[in-house]
């Protein structure tokens, strides 16, 4: 099985306001889940969303940040279970981010998935797709309303 979930995306944003997007809790949330993360190393935060009892989660993801550079790397934890205090996933999120041309590289790798994470990897391998799409979205909604001026 493999353990890591890879990608990476090309933005016409600057790695600024990329980095505005995996940092600010209220930007994290439109295009992610609810949160309360926040950008200072060691900080504890959850994400959460509906219980999905198919994947034996109970909607409240524990994380932790663990490195962050500004406007060039974010690292934290991400786990989860069915509540019981037992964590069947135990997962880091990186993301890093390169100046490419006027715009922004952004890469994401989550690392550490299990061979009992199978239906979970498969279920965030294409979430990460849909959800980047909302960021990409947003962010070109807010380029489009600036030239408009």
């Amino acid at each position: 099985m493999q353990k890591e979930i890879k990608n990476e995306w090309i933005y016409e944003q600057s790695p600024n306001e990329v980095w505005e997007y995996l940092t600010r809790a209220e930007l994290i949330a439109l295009w992610l889940m609810p949160n309360n993360f926040m950008p200072i190393h060691g900080h504890e935060f959850q994400f959460t969303v509906k219980p999905i009892p198919s994947l034996d989660l109970d909607g409240i993801f524990h994380c932790k940040v663990l490195e962050i550079v500004p406007f060039q790397k974010l690292t934290y934890s991400w786990k989860g279970g069915s509540g019981n205090g037992v964590f069947t996933l135990d997962t880091i999120v990186e993301w890093t981010l390169e100046k490419y041309g006027n715009g922004t590289n952004l890469f994401l790798k989550q690392s550490g998935f299990k061979e009992t994470n199978l239906s979970i990897f498969t279920s965030m391998t294409n979430g990460w797709q849909e959800h980047i799409q909302k960021m990409i979205n947003h962010l070109n909604a807010i380029s489009n309303d600036s030239t408009k001026v």
